[in-house]
């Protein structure tokens, strides 16, 4: 074919870009997110002039690989009537279709190849939300890089991810697959995300193609319940869940996929405003959007939509290019052209677009995998090494009172409890699809691996847990549900794990979800740890050994007596496949937890949703008395977490008290390391507008930085602090702008930051 390479470089920029305007921003649109090829256009616009309306509309579809279909859909890859196909992992598969449509089809245009490559593909990291705790976009760019590296060789190109909503409700069951609750952290992560599946340019050899989703407001359904509406105002809007998506795009994202909820009214993936106004003509996006599984179709279930055919003339108008599994455009678009329900010009865009990104990922010069490329890159020690570093960094220490953490290596036993100690399935987390739990280190692996045979390890369960469905009748009669055998052989293994305990120097009870209580379909109308695990912890700490709690989980849970009962609690997420030696690395001192909560923690579900980033109101700062049965305050704040070490932060300085709208202002300050031990703190600022045209957020994250400091160091840390980055979409002026006037600035390494100094902007 001879089609050279993309080789321009994409820029990362992030949220600052939001501060313009929206006619500044428009503006902006001809240097849009993707570079502009002239050899590119053209390849696409000959190649469009040959095309039929059978293979417009195939490269419009995206196939979910069922082997039941495989006559079928082997047929319309020969006839050249796939764009895409969706779960398939098996290299031979993958380059037997390939060969399909470059040798046989009739323009040889070749397939994009799309799995959820979210956190890990063989090897599986720590899930999104852990990654984002980390506060380290590098650490979150290598990672993505590596699972890019495994896809790649099979002849992936294309995974679903970063998920850049932000969400505030930990009910909701995929907020494990974002980066939390701030549009701040969640842009640099969303950002850092995109450039390790891409690389620097789209196409680099061993990267795969992202895709931003779900654009937009997907994390904010009502109840916490997923796939439900969201009723967000313009202001939340622009100022919170669209940010993170604006920064994907600046970095490069060379595809977007529309959304399943309804928002404010109008179903996402029908919604032109949205998919058009917003993302293409004001950002300058010019990848191509894909819908969510079947959210084409839906549009009808949505009632947006009379009928299939008009659920696929709605969507390919709003600016849907490809339709993910659902076969309307298909089997409709055609006599929609027809009848006048879609435009020509419509069809052809969609096309374009899609064409363009295969262009530029070279897959018209190179369209296959190399197998043996497969069988070098796949759970690699340099994979291992990668994913377990990454988990180290991920955990978060929430409690260690009397410095029971980190054990030492010299103690005679332990009692290692929990549901999921042994389970490789749940240490991998949700949106493991690949991975396969032989490949995974379990807790109990880990410790066996850290301690050998020097330690005596006492493990069992205690309790099971499992995800049921509800039903009217276990509410009306939950004493049935167990037969007096069932209950008997339940008992003794509770006995039996205290046992445990009361016999062992130091207990480590392993608690949370199992990896199918968090995820998608995964919301939950409570919080508390499933099944009986809170009884086997109260009853372990009621004897009187010393007990740390591990947590497995893919949200924050209620552990409101836990934080008052249980000497240490270490936040591990689900760590992947080297989650149990990542595990006992951080219970051993092996590596110092680092991490920091991008979710604040509520008490009970009671508080949900709660964030740190309130307006003031009409009693400001006051966390205490918004409820008279409890608490307003949550158990644990945004940007908290523990550390082996112990930091002070002092010495706010900033290099000018007034600058301009254009200006950056640097922010510094002192970081002492306290303790004799090597660790790591995160520095965060903190911004707050006294007084403008709109109330704003009582504190506001505006720069982070993660620091490594050997034991007893000291090091002034700066970080820049861009006033574009204060700019905001104003209810009142329904505008951006960063508006002149008096900043309140904290800093410190929680969003509790006491460090305080004033700045003014000016014109």
């Amino acid at each position: 074919m001879g089609m050279r390479r993309v080789m321009a470089t994409v820029s990362v920029c992030l949220v600052a870009v939001l501060a313009a305007s929206p006619a500044q921003q428009r503006a902006a649109a001809v240097a849009p997110s993707l570079p502009n090829d002239p050899a590119a256009t053209k390849f696409v616009d000959d190649l469009m002039k040959k095309m039929t309306m059978e293979e417009r509309l195939g490269q419009m579809e995206q196939i979910a690989w069922s082997g039941r279909e495989r006559q079928a859909n082997e047929g319309h890859v020969r006839k050249g009537e796939v764009g895409s196909f969706l779960n398939i992992t098996d290299a031979a598969t993958i380059a037997r279709l390939q060969h399909f449509a470059v040798d046989e089809s009739r323009l040889h245009i070749p397939i994009i190849f799309g799995f959820d490559v979210i956190h890990g593909f063989r090897t599986i990291y720590p899930i999104p939300l852990a990654m984002a705790s980390s506060w380290d976009p590098a650490m979150v760019t290598a990672s993505q890089a590596m699972a890019a590296k495994e896809a790649s060789s099979v002849g992936i190109n294309w995974t679903f991810a970063p998920m850049a909503d932000i969400a505030r409700d930990p009910r909701w069951g995929r907020i494990m697959e974002g980066a939390g609750e701030d549009p701040f952290l969640g842009a640099a992560i969303a950002a850092a995300q995109v450039k390790g599946f891409q690389g620097d340019k789209i196409g680099e050899a061993g990267r795969i193609l992202a895709c931003a989703k779900h654009f937009a407001g997907y994390g904010a359904a009502d109840g916490g319940r997923d796939y439900d509406s969201s009723n967000i105002s313009d202001e939340q809007l622009w100022n919170v869940y669209l940010p993170p998506f604006h920064a994907a795009v600046q970095a490069g994202a060379g595809s977007v996929m529309s959304a399943y909820e309804d928002l404010n009214g109008v179903p996402a993936t029908g919604n032109k405003w949205l998919l058009h106004d917003v993302l293409r003509s004001t950002w300058g996006f010019n990848g191509f959007v894909v819908s969510d599984w079947d959210a084409v179709k839906n549009l009808q279930t949505h009632g947006l939509a009379a009928s299939p055919e008009d659920a696929a003339a709605r969507a390919a108008t709003a600016g849907v290019d490809m339709e993910m599994t659902s076969h309307t455009y298909r089997d409709t678009l055609a006599a929609g052209l027809k009848d006048g329900s879609i435009t020509m010009a419509a069809i052809d865009t969609a096309v374009r677009d899609i064409l363009m990104i295969k262009y530029r990922l070279g897959l018209f010069d190179h369209p296959y995998a190399d197998p043996a490329h497969y069988t070098s890159e796949i759970l690699t020690p340099e994979q291992h090494a990668a994913a377990r570093l990454a988990a180290n960094r991920s955990a978060i220490l929430l409690r260690n009172e009397g410095g029971l953490l980190p054990l030492k290596k010299t103690i005679g036993s332990i009692a290692l409890i929990g549901p999921m100690v042994d389970s490789a399935s749940d240490i991998m987390g949700s949106w493991s699809l690949a991975g396969l739990p032989q490949d995974s280190v379990t807790v109990l692996q880990g410790l066996k691996n850290k301690l050998g045979p020097s330690v005596t390890i006492n493990y069992t369960k205690g309790v099971t847990i499992d995800r049921k469905q509800p039903s009217i009748f276990d509410e009306q009669f939950p004493d049935q549900k167990m037969t007096l055998e069932t209950k008997q052989v339940r008992d003794a293994e509770f006995t039996k794990a205290i046992d445990m305990v009361k016999r062992s120097d130091v207990a480590v009870l392993v608690l949370g979800e199992a990896h199918n209580m968090s995820g998608e379909r995964a919301s939950r109308e409570t919080l508390n740890l499933p099944g009986e695990q809170e009884q086997l912890l109260e009853a372990a700490v009621a004897t009187g050994k010393p007990v740390a709690l591990v947590l497995l989980n893919g949200r924050p849970l209620d552990i409101l007596w836990a934080s008052q009962h249980v000497p240490a609690i270490l936040e591990a997420w689900y760590p992947g496949s080297e989650g149990g030696n990542a595990v006992a690395d951080l219970l051993f001192g092996d590596a110092n937890p680092g991490g920091k909560l991008t979710v604040t923690w509520p008490r009970t579900v009671g508080q949900v949703p709660t964030y740190y980033a309130q307006n003031l109101t009409q009693i400001p700062d006051d966390m205490t008395g918004r409820y008279w049965d409890g608490l307003s305050s949550p158990l644990y704040v945004f940007g908290y977490g523990l550390s082996y070490s112990t930091f002070t932060v002092d010495d706010l300085k900033t290099d000018a008290a007034s600058v301009k709208t254009t200006g950056t202002i640097q922010v510094s300050v002192d970081l002492h390391n306290t303790s004799g031990v090597t660790g790591d703190d995160v520095v965060q600022i903190y911004t707050h507008q006294q007084a403008g045209s709109a109330s704003r957020p009582r504190r506001e994250l505006k720069g982070f930085q993660r620091v490594h400091l050997n034991a007893g160091e000291t090091r002034t840390v700066t970080i820049p602090l861009k006033v574009s980055d204060l700019g905001f979409w104003s209810p009142a002026n329904h505008s951006w702008a960063v508006e002149p006037g008096t900043f309140d600035l904290w800093a410190g390494d929680s969003s509790a930051a006491t460090l305080h100094a004033g700045f003014t902007v000016t014109r």
